[in-house]
């Protein structure tokens, strides 16, 4: 799922859109209410993005977890995250049967799955295989190397055999809301938010008379 600029906070019971940064505060709107405010620097503050869960393996980010999860329930909510632990424990270990039950905590469960729910709710889930931007980049980069001609972004490569040639612009970073990398429960339990230039054209060369 994509869940950039979507946030946590902690001792809140829903989620936020990241509006800006200020000097010692985020600015955050609540998703079901709308309503904006100021986060201070003492608020604890998690990027859904930047958010892992611990597995036995690698640990994985909580947007494929939340696609597992559209996927067990075909599209539909979750259980709710009030249930007992044990339910909860046992629905989880169906999603993700190689979650660290040492280090993954029923509090990081109820989380997990409340998250996913407020945004199912409010028609947020968005797969990112599903990004009509993305399909069209890659429609555009199937035909550029189909045909060699301009794509729709003013990209132009030469084809010409053995003259190949193509010049891009360097992309400049974004920064996130979180500046670290953040994973569900860092070791010890807790009931808050757990939990981070356009392309040159290259005009084609014109070939030598012979």
């Amino acid at each position: 799922m994509n869940l950039k600029d979507i946030l946590a906070i902690s001792g809140e019971g829903t989620l936020f859109k990241f509006i800006a940064q200020g000097k010692n505060a985020v600015i955050v709107e609540n998703l079901e209410t709308g309503r904006r405010f100021s986060a201070g620097a003492h608020a604890r503050v998690s990027a859904l993005d930047e958010i892992s869960i611990f597995t036995t393996g690698e640990d994985m980010p909580l947007g494929k977890v939340m696609d597992i999860l559209w996927d067990k329930e075909n599209g539909g909510e979750v259980i709710s995250h009030r249930l007992s632990d044990a339910e909860l424990k046992e629905y989880f270990a169906e999603v993700l049967p190689d979650y660290d039950r040492e280090r993954v905590y029923t509090s990081d469960i109820k989380k997990v799955l409340h998250w996913y729910n407020i945004l199912h709710g409010l028609g947020m889930l968005v797969r990112d295989e599903e990004s009509p931007a993305d399909e069209a980049e890659t429609d555009a980069a199937e035909e550029e190397q189909k045909t060699g001609e301009k794509s729709p972004e003013g990209k132009n490569i030469d084809r010409k055999k053995g003259d190949d040639k193509e010049e891009t612009g360097k992309g400049k970073g974004k920064g996130g809301a979180a500046d670290k990398k953040s994973k569900i429960h860092a070791g010890e339990p807790s009931d808050d938010s757990a939990p981070g230039g356009p392309s040159d054209d290259v005009t084609p060369e014109p070939e030598k008379e012979s």
